[in-house]
């Protein structure tokens, strides 16, 4: 299996790589893998493989993506497969084995992407001024005594999963500072994702939790749950949402495609426009920027960047 899935791989001579893997080299100090510097392991495959972060349901996903996947098509020249993916853990496998080329991967594991499976961050989707990005958000039932952050003192709280920003180390990160401590204040209970947190807090399994703006907004515009039923307590500021990555080893040429093709893509009057509201167009980010306040957050909740914490 870990052969299959890469973790075997013999590492690269010494190099400059600072948290990746030993299997990618960063001479440009960009935190990103660098493309192979032999041309006979730049990949050109037939059929690119792309992946959507883990939902609760890839079937509606899939089709949602279908606009966006025809469009790559086109300007790829190639034919495109949409991979569900299961977990963030099997993304990023799937991605470091070779079997994955283009992916959206969720803020919080993205970099354990860069790190572990040689990811680059290159598009947020965002509006046509530049503008992009999402906030925690911590909800409660309507009829609890939940009304601000303390008030979460000895209750029991879902967070989603280790690695996720919003749904755990955000809260980890910035609660503190108002007075709670995640996990020693209140516990903890991983639900697994953001729908199964707000769910569980409809049905009041759980008395609150920290999930991200952007998938709430979602599911509530598909009827999935009644605002009414809900009480928002806090709100952080915004950061930045799902990245979009292609494979550090993809040939040069199909990059430049595969940047034009995203770049290129109009949202409006598709599924992917309707299911995503206020968003216009992908615009060009870059991992050493744009990600630094979650590479802070995951600091102080001394994160490191291995397979057996990603899991």
């Amino acid at each position: 299996m870990a052969a299959m899935l890469g973790f075997g791989g013999a590492a690269l001579a010494d190099c400059e790589r600072g948290d990746l893997d030993k299997m990618y080299c960063d001479a440009n100090g960009d935190l990103v893998a660098d493309l192979p510097t032999s041309s006979s392991e730049w990949q050109n495959p037939k059929t690119l493989i792309f992946a959507y972060t883990p939902v609760e349901d890839p079937a509606i996903y899939a089709d949602i993506w279908q606009p966006f996947i025809d469009h790559l098509e086109k300007v790829t020249d190639k034919k495109v497969r949409f991979f569900a993916v299961q977990s963030n853990a099997a993304q990023v496998e799937a991605m470091r084995s070779g079997r994955l080329h283009i992916a959206g991967f969720s803020t919080g594991p993205t970099p354990f992407a860069v790190n572990l499976a040689g990811a680059v961050p290159f598009a947020l989707m965002g509006g046509s001024e530049g503008q992009f990005g999402y906030t925690l958000q911590v909800f409660t039932h309507k009829d609890s005594d939940i009304y601000k952050v303390t008030d979460l003192k000895g209750k029991r709280i879902a967070h989603t999963s280790p690695t996720s920003n919003s749904g755990n180390l955000a809260p980890k990160a910035l609660f503190p500072e108002m007075g709670v401590t995640p996990g020693e204040d209140y516990e903890i209970v991983y639900s697994g994702s953001h729908d199964q947190s707000m769910l569980g807090v409809v049905a009041k399994d759980y008395d609150a939790a920290p999930v991200a703006s952007e998938v709430v907004e979602r599911m509530a515009a598909r009827g999935l749950y009644n605002e009414e039923d809900v009480r928002l307590v806090w709100e952080s500021d915004r950061f930045p949402t799902t990245s979009y990555n292609y494979a550090h080893n993809l040939h040069p040429d199909l990059v430049e495609k595969i940047r034009e093709a995203f770049y290129t893509f109009e949202f409006k009057g598709t599924a992917l426009g309707e299911e995503f509201a206020g968003v216009e167009t992908f615009i060009p980010i870059t991992y050493k920027e744009n990600w630094k306040v979650i590479r802070t957050i995951q600091r102080s909740n001394g994160v490191t960047y291995t397979q057996e914490n990603l899991k």
